[in-house]
């Protein structure tokens, strides 16, 4: 285990100045606080975040940065505080600390919604202060180095978990030997017979080859000093297990056919001795066609920076090689950590002349402003995943205009990328002058212009062909607009009809008042509601109007839990919870005098008995009948899956439908599961919310209760399946309840 004085000593080798006093107290803190915990290894805890600090010491960061990985699991760990380690260290430390405690307790490999939102909090507290990314990348770095103590499932879990998000992050950030690494561990145990298999092949490989990479750099730098780059160097080393298996499975190859597992990289003084060293080097050695980059001139996103080019070299054998600068080679190693502006700054200045130099943290940035888009959580991790993980084509506007993109995009991932308004709008483009269809993939180099027209809307069918995540957001944003356009024009004709037969006068500003009770975000968006089908005008009537009333009433079921028959106008039974009666004794008992007869059923046959699934059935359900022997007919919406079991017996099915009327204010039974916070208050808010709604509740039971969650099984009596739906928009919207469905069996 490292000792103090190391740490300190590591330090002041590239920052003599560093504040020996932050980073002893630093070590002496985080010693009390985790005493003697040990990790899963059996070492003592403490050897973790001096480990963390010592990766980090390798990357060459400040005395700050460092203290934070020396303290950064104390309050998730320990009995340290929040206060205490502002009071000690100060505010910026205190911050930094706190923000990776929330991200130790994010599972990024769990349902796909809670993923995505953990993935929001991670890209939201790192574009807050990069340092916070740095430490938990060289934390997560360490706990893969000892990952062999930890149980196969764990180990399992935590290597997709790194090779899906941490990995592919460090890489966007420029830090590739980090990423490499990342790689490399999960690949061992996400795959232990692949690893194994490709590094014997490797060891093989390397032992037949023995001297040829010591040769090959050899008769390089004598090339390049020969013809006057005498501060050149070249370093040669053998792909990865995982970068071989990758290009394995992408390409479709066996090991013997790969002919570029070695790689050499030339290091130079400047950028006009890269292209210096690239012309002696295709002078002295045939070129693989096709196989030249030059990501000098056109950096990736990432900052990284260097020219890439295959040659069959020395020995007749074909190698791939790297042409860069020494701070170019700084920056592909460390990536966003190799900025000496990041090293100097202090505070929100740091962050600010980062970006300035930083495309890695420009790109991180633009990540977080999509979260501002609208998106559903899904769509985000959908969008986020495909650009980490993308390679990247370089194309041109016509005025000159550098615009990266994933590989295969086309000129509709273009346009979206120019800006949003120019994307909506597309309706052709020229490739390099010539007019060609929206699907075409770009390539390297292509100029594309945009032609565009004012009544253009996006197809939705486009998101089948973009591969940007900012493309597809905008499609579906684009998407849903139009649609909700269409249903606010019909939900307004829907209104005006409502309102004016009671007597009022309907406008959008009247709305705006009663937006809160009918738990929309705007006027446009409770209009679209209304022509939905989710929410009922006369709710949005009464939330406007509180004292109008409605005649509707309930049918009230006799206390014990047999049937009883009515008869509708057309001569059908119809089966509703109480005691067996007349048709007359059943309609005095459940009606009102004057009232309405209860909703008939369209599509029976004959005098049979109808009866309601368990689950029950709402007016505005698609439903079915099933004719069982000795039993009648029993009703059941579409989606219920007890349907499954008479697949097989198409005789038994009768289409049946709602015959609804007007004046028929009955209500019918559905059934909800909920699933909400177990705290004072709570059963309370929900039964609230359901008065609220002049829903009633025939019956609840409690089900799986834990100690910060309750489960809660309602039967409800509504009106009809928008009223239904209004009920579970609004419980999905209380503090408390975390699920809310609609149970149909």
């Amino acid at each position: 285990m490292m000792r103090q004085y190391e740490l300190v000593e590591r330090v002041q080798k590239y920052k003599p100045e560093a504040n020996e006093a932050l980073l002893n107290k630093a070590y002496v803190y985080a010693m009390q606080k985790h005493g003697q915990q040990k990790r899963a290894s059996g070492d003592p805890y403490i050897s973790h975040p001096l480990e963390v600090a010592a990766i980090l010491t390798d990357m060459h960061l400040d005395e700050s940065t460092i203290a934070v990985a020396l303290l950064h699991d104390t309050i998730e760990d320990t009995t340290a505080t929040r206060a205490e380690i502002d009071e000690l260290f100060g505010e910026d430390i205190g911050r930094l600390v706190e923000g990776l405690t929330k991200l130790k307790r994010l599972d990024l490999v769990s349902k796909k919604a809670k993923q995505a939102e953990n993935l929001r909090k991670l890209l939201l507290a790192i574009s807050d202060d990069v340092r916070v990314l740095l430490v938990k990348l060289a934390d997560r770095l360490h706990n893969m180095r000892t990952l062999e103590h930890m149980s196969q499932e764990k180990r399992a879990r935590i290597s997709e978990e790194t090779m899906d998000i941490y990995a592919p992050l460090a890489g966007r950030m420029g830090m590739q030997d980090m990423r490499e690494e990342l790689e490399e561990l999960s690949f061992r145990y996400m795959n232990p017979e692949a690893y194994e298999t490709v590094t014997k092949r490797l060891a093989e490989l390397s032992a037949r080859n023995e001297g040829l990479i010591t040769k090959i750099e050899d008769e390089l730098r004598d090339l390049l000093i020969a013809n006057g780059l005498l501060n050149a160097s070249a370093k040669g080393r053998q792909k990865k297990p995982y970068s071989v298996f990758r290009k394995m499975q992408s390409k479709s190859l066996s090991f013997e056919q790969l002919s570029d597992v070695y790689g050499f990289r030339i290091l130079v003084d400047d950028i006009p001795a890269c292209y210096r060293a690239l012309g002696i080097v295709h002078t002295r050695w045939r070129v693989v066609p096709g196989r030249f980059k030059d990501y000098i001139s056109t950096p990736k996103q990432n900052d990284y920076r260097s020219i890439h080019t295959t040659i069959v070299g020395p020995s007749r054998q074909r190698i791939e090689l790297q042409i860069r600068t020494k701070r170019m080679h700084e920056i592909a190693e460390f990536g966003i950590a190799a900025h000496s502006l990041y090293k100097d700054g202090e505070g929100g200045e740091q962050g600010e002349l980062l970006s300035k130099e930083s495309n890695a943290y420009n790109w991180l940035r633009h990540t977080i402003e999509a979260l501002a888009e609208g998106d559903n959580p899904e769509e985000f991790l959908e969008h986020t995943k495909l650009e980490l993980f993308q390679d990247q084509v370089f194309c041109f506007t016509p005025k000159g205009k550098l615009i990266a993109l994933p590989r295969g995009a086309t000129p509709i991932d273009f346009a979206y990328a120019v800006h949003t308004n120019i994307g909506d709008t597309t309706v052709g483009a020229k490739i390099n002058g010539r007019i060609m269809p929206l699907v075409t993939r770009l390539s390297n180099g292509d100029e594309v212009e945009i032609i565009r027209s004012g009544v253009q809307v996006p197809p939705a069918a486009w998101e089948e062909i973009v591969v940007t995540g900012k493309a597809r957001a905008a499609i579906r944003r684009a998407t849903r607009m139009a649609i909700r356009k269409q249903y606010a024009g019909l939900g307004y004709r829907i209104l005006e009809r409502t309102f004016e037969r009671a007597g009022k006068a309907f406008t959008r500003e009247i709305l705006k008042p009663a937006l809160y009770r009918l738990g929309q975000k705007d006027v446009e968006d409770a209009i679209a509601s209304v022509g939905r089908g989710e929410m009922s005008s006369l709710d949005v009537l009464k939330a406007v109007f509180p004292e109008y009333k409605d005649e509707r009433t309930t049918i009230k079921p006799a206390a014990d839990q047999g049937w009883f028959n009515m008869q509708s106008a057309s001569g059908m039974m119809f089966r509703l919870p109480g005691n067996e009666r007349t048709l007359s004794e059943a309609t005095e008992a459940a009606i009102p005098s004057g009232g309405p007869e209860p909703l008939p059923i369209r599509g029976l046959a004959g005098n049979v008995e109808v009866r309601f699934a368990p689950a029950g059935a709402v007016p505005g359900d698609r439903i079915v009948g099933i004719m069982e022997e000795g039993k009648g007919m029993t009703i059941y919406p579409i989606q219920a899956s007890a349907l499954q079991k008479f697949d097989d017996q198409p005789e038994s099915w009768v289409d049946v439908r709602w015959d609804l009327d007007e004046a028929n204010k009955s209500r019918f039974p559905a059934k909800i599961t909920i699933t909400a916070l177990n705290e004072p208050g709570t059963l309370a808010t929900i039964a609230q919310t359901i008065a609220r709604l002049e829903i009633n509740i025939r019956l609840m039971t409690m089900g799986n209760v834990q100690a910060d969650f309750s489960e809660f099984a309602l039967e409800v009596e509504v009106w009809d399946l928008r009223q239904l739906n209004q009920l579970l928009a609004q419980l999905k919207d209380l503090d408390c309840v975390s699920t809310v469905k609609r149970v149909y069996d």
